[in-house]
């Protein structure tokens, strides 16, 4: 057990840190959906039928299309784009790391997939940002599904009728609650692409060592 925990740690602190965090929205969720529901003399639901309610699930998603939006596109930017003295990003100066991917099948002890035919070989090289991207893309799709039943019911509550789904995905709402996670992501990964040309935390692999000069790139 001890060997299994310092070996994958890491994941499994953030599994538990995520795992407690969405514990946390459903139950303060089903709390402040039941404020709601009797503000409109309708019944309080039960926590347990809360997990299937438009509004917890479209929030959880909308939250899971920003943070997979972010690491896809960070993902893939930094294979073409640079910050000089940045731990997060590749030296502009030096030539590229991985060089032709025509001559990945030579490496010693490389993936199966690398010495595979091109197509293969081309997919396994992209293949982060490519699953980053389709993580994006479905949590995208359950967000608009999800948020515009929440907001059929929304407009049920005033008496009014929903938008169908095909109209919803041009509703101002919909866009407002992507926009607004969007925004806060990319500014987040900005921010650390600039602190770390200056700012150290010792021991992390997403910072520069402690004695690294400011003008080093990358780790």
């Amino acid at each position: 057990m001890t060997k299994l925990f310092k070996n994958n740690g890491l994941t499994i602190v953030l599994l538990l840190l995520f795992l407690g965090s969405i514990i946390g929205q459903w139950l303060t969720g089903v709390h402040f959906e039941n404020e709601e529901l009797v503000r409109h003399g309708e019944e309080p639901i039960g926590a347990i039928q809360f997990l299937s309610d438009p509004q917890f699930l479209s929030t959880v998603f909308e939250n899971w299309e920003s943070e997979f939006l972010q690491m896809s596109a960070y993902v893939v930017l930094t294979t073409f784009l640079f910050q000089k003295g940045s731990a997060e990003s590749e030296d502009p100066d030096e030539g590229s790391r991985d060089g032709r991917l025509e001559n990945a099948r030579f490496a010693p002890n490389a993936p199966a997939a690398v010495r595979k035919g091109p197509v293969v070989r081309w997919l396994h090289a992209h293949s982060l940002g490519v699953a980053l991207l389709l993580l994006f893309l479905a949590s995208f799709l359950l967000h608009w599904l999800f948020s515009a039943r929440h907001a059929g019911e929304e407009a049920a509550l005033h008496g009014e009728a929903g938008e169908p789904l095909g109209a919803y995905l041009t509703s101002p709402q919909l866009w407002f609650e992507s926009f607004q996670n969007w925004q806060s992501e990319f500014l987040s990964t900005a921010v650390l692409v600039v602190l770390s040309i200056w700012l150290r935390q010792k021991d992390s692999p997403e910072s520069k060592p402690v004695t690294a000069p400011h003008s080093q790139t990358g780790t």
